[in-house]
């Protein structure tokens, strides 16, 4: 059952909103429990752990944008959603990494597109991994915890939440496992995970860990035809 808080200072649209939240997720025959929070503080304060936040930016008190910084303090892999009657926060949202950005007043349309991309993200939020071998050992690695593979001949570096780990395989074998997976080889020496772009231009890609990885000429447009194709997929501004 999906967990959703909806966080609004004006109580009408904060009840308006719920209940067309509902509605949807009632017609995808998904059960849901939805709370109500009158406050950023109010929500900030809650128990609960929920899967999915609707979140006002422009509020009394503790505005949206603080709430969402205190917010992805304690918890990264929520879903964070803006509601706002403006567009002046798009670019805010991007560090507090918001799935999406919606603008009031809430076209039903696009707000059941927006569930119905944020139900396919939890259900698959990311247990997917690959098994690798080293020193007759096998290790399980946790795609959703990999920023990028650097290849070395058959050496692979892998570059993730956790540090670097390090063992032997073959540039294709690997590519084979990472198929249709959200990687893309956009040098020799570098598979990348496209969920962990931050930005790029024609020489290189900055990953959100602070990294530069370079891009190959010939694979530039195809690396900007699969980043946006991701970038729609897990989010964006409707």
């Amino acid at each position: 059952m999906l967990s959703i808080a909806v966080c609004d200072d004006e109580v009408i649209e904060c009840c308006n909103m719920a209940r067309k939240i509902k509605d949807v997720l009632q017609d995808m025959n998904i059960p849901c429990i939805i709370r109500q929070f009158q406050s950023g503080r109010e929500l900030l304060q809650a128990s609960e752990s929920f899967d999915i936040v609707f979140l006002d930016i422009i509020m009394h008190d503790l505005d949206g944008m603080k709430t969402a910084q205190i917010f992805r303090e304690k918890v990264s892999d929520k879903i964070l959603i803006f509601v706002s009657s403006s567009r002046e926060y798009v670019f805010d949202a991007y560090d507090v990494e918001a799935f999406q950005y919606l603008l009031k007043p809430v076209d039903d349309r696009k707000l059941k597109n927006v569930l119905q991309k944020a139900v396919l993200k939890t259900e698959s939020c990311s247990q997917e991994f690959i098994i690798v071998s080293r020193e007759r050992q096998k290790k399980k690695l946790f795609l959703d915890d990999i920023y990028y593979f650097e290849i070395k001949g058959r050496i692979v570096d892998v570059h993730g939440s956790e540090g670097i780990f390090t063992y032997y395989e073959q540039i294709g074998e690997l590519e084979n496992k990472l198929r249709d997976k959200g990687f893309f080889r956009c040098h020799r020496g570098y598979l990348i995970n496209l969920k962990y772009v931050d930005g790029y231009n024609r020489q290189e890609v900055i990953m959100e860990n602070g990294e530069n990885i370079v891009i190959a000429k010939r694979r530039y447009d195809e690396f900007v035809q699969e980043v946006l194709k991701v970038m729609r997929e897990n989010g964006g501004i409707l």
